[in-house]
């Protein structure tokens, strides 16, 4: 459905969606297909193009294709994000974050093998039953977030044990993705080694924050400034009682606020990079060196020029500002030989485990 020349991303969201509609788990008369947009020159922005290219040579063009976006790219007569679903939304991605931040830590240490993926799903029944109840609290959710991360917390780890500590970061989607990424973060575990990988609701606050620079230096409206400044606010106060416990924890470290980590970007990039990941990329791997991760895998895909400009193209800079600092680029794309990433990768982790020792 989609030319191989095409964004890796591109092909990885088109196939998985039109793999889920023709699974004939769906009636496609009663099916809509959401998508975020992010606008700008990335690739990314023709997602939707291409879902609904893919739709009419299936025959399938009557399945509807929404644009999430915050660019006002296009309207969607009959669907808008109210309130209560963008709390929800919220809601969600906090808890995945959480699971992220959590289980990638405890996993390589367990005593017991098993122990964290059993709190791991234990907490997912938990949290989809609050999120898709009727009315989900703030309140409610406070307590979930801390009685989760002290859940983690106590799991029973080899405290006197110490592996090499690598930070994930690139395009949004091979990042986070384990189709995308052939299965990264297990890789690395399975390697000795301990994933770290930044929250996604960072990502939210990035996209937010380009809207008040953008105000500021380029002139465009205020009142779009203002809406996404509160974004921020909203983000942070649900984040609260999650980065108290964190920080409160043994084990654990809280999320960096979005201003700080456009601190740590501005003197190697401008605030003005915002085409697909833009400054925030730079932004995350400087977080990640402070935070004492020097290990990174920067996740790319082949021909990404914004990525290789952010991305590939600081690893230079940040070497020469942060003296120890372990930074691979790997390139993933359809054709992208499985062997060579993992020889880099491994390359990379022989380092690490090097200056571990």
């Amino acid at each position: 459905y989609v030319n191989n020349d095409a964004c890796y991303p591109s092909l990885i969201v088109t196939g998985q969606i039109m793999d889920t509609i023709l699974s004939g788990n769906y009636d496609t008369d009663r099916l809509a297909v959401l998508m975020s947009q992010t606008g700008g020159g990335c690739r990314a922005t023709n997602y939707v193009a291409f879902i609904r290219r893919a739709l009419k040579k299936a025959g399938l063009e009557h399945i509807p294709v929404i644009s999430i976006n915050l660019s006002k790219i296009e309207s969607n007569p009959g669907f808008h994000i109210n309130l209560e679903m963008a709390v929800r939304l919220t809601y969600a991605a906090a808890f995945g974050d959480i699971f992220m931040r959590c289980l990638y830590r405890m996993r390589p240490y367990e005593l017991n093998k098993g122990d964290s993926e059993r709190v791991h799903e234990k907490w997912k029944k938990i949290c989809r039953k609050f999120v898709t109840k009727k009315f989900p609290g703030l309140p409610e959710f406070n307590r979930l977030c801390r009685e989760m991360i002290r859940d983690f917390d106590s799991i029973r780890i080899d405290e006197s044990l110490k592996k090499p500590r690598v930070g994930i970061v690139g395009e949004i989607l091979v990042k986070y993705s384990p189709t995308a990424n052939n299965d990264l973060v297990n890789l690395i575990e399975a390697e000795g080694a301990e994933a770290v990988v930044p929250d996604i609701l960072d990502f939210m606050q990035y996209c937010f924050y380009n809207q008040i620079y953008k105000a500021e230096n380029l002139g465009t409206q205020k009142s779009t400034a203002r809406i996404c400044s509160m974004g921020i606010r909203v983000i942070d106060h649900a984040r609260k009682a999650a980065f108290k416990e964190l920080k409160r924890s043994r084990h654990f470290y809280p999320p960096v606020p979005i201003r700080e980590i456009a601190k740590y970007a501005s003197p190697i990039v401008s605030i003005g990079n915002q085409t697909g990941e833009g400054w925030f990329l730079t932004g995350e791997m400087v977080e990640l060196i402070h935070s004492g991760v020097k290990n990174i895998v920067c996740t790319q895909p082949f021909g990404c020029l914004p990525n290789h400009v952010v991305g590939k193209g600081v690893i230079k800079e940040l070497r020469r500002k942060y003296p120890g600092s372990n930074i691979v680029a790997i390139d993933y794309d359809p054709g992208a030989s499985e062997v060579n990433q993992l020889n880099r990768i491994k390359l990379m982790l022989s380092t690490a485990f090097k200056k571990l020792a």
